[in-house]
């Protein structure tokens, strides 16, 4: 028999917020961009020891699998130099726009970048990039329904001016994920999240 005064029941498999006593934290990189380097040390709740830890400060990134009519997905190619790569990617962005939500980022994102507006919206993931490092969380969303939409007045500039964007099917990026010839993270969470929502017929859910 359950006891009705302890409360719902714990959740195991489910990430859980929590934070560790920090002793003390300095700025190693801050300028007037939306990213910033840190440094703090921590201990373990109720141990005496301290170490360091690194943390970039991000504001969190949208990111757009945009599929049409046909079952093509739009995608772009971006030089990235921390890499030294030319990833082929998705259309996507920073959250750098103070409270507006996810999804209104990622339409002006998918707008900006590839002129294109979509009619129906559905949020695919929401992942940590790299959970040891940053609080970077990728908000990664379906788009359906496109047509075209100019960018306005938006001007494309430093690795964006030499972005080309491209229609692929569907099936081919999916192939090109699996044999690893495209391997940047959030494209491939994306395409792998659609492909299980359409196996298990659920895309139309949520």
């Amino acid at each position: 028999m359950t006891d009705p005064s302890a409360g719902p029941p714990v959740d195991e498999l489910s990430d859980r917020p929590m934070s560790w006593p920090v002793v003390s934290t300095r700025d190693l990189h801050r300028d007037d961009w939306v990213v910033a380097l840190r440094e703090d040390v921590i201990t373990r709740p109720g141990h005496p020891e301290q170490f360091s830890r690194i943390s970039l400060e991000h504001p969190g990134a949208v990111v757009v699998l945009a599929v049409d009519d046909d079952e093509r997905v739009m995608c772009l190619r971006q030089y990235r130099h921390t890499t030294t790569h030319e990833f082929v990617e998705l259309p996507a962005g920073l959250r750098d726009a103070g409270d507006e939500p996810a999804v209104e980022t990622a339409a002006r994102e998918l707008r900006e970048e590839v002129e294109l507006e979509a009619s129906r919206w559905r949020r695919l993931l929401s992942t940590y990039a790299s959970a040891g490092v940053s609080e970077e969380v990728h908000e990664i969303f379906l788009a359906r329904g496109l047509s075209h939409a100019p960018r306005g007045d938006f001007e494309m500039r430093h690795e964006e001016a030499e972005m080309e964007r491209f229609w692929v099917p569907f099936a081919e990026l999916l192939d090109a994920v699996l044999e690893g010839r495209v391997r940047q993270g959030p494209l491939v969470q994306a395409v792998l999240a659609y492909e299980v929502h359409r196996q298990r017929g659920t895309l139309d859910a949520g």
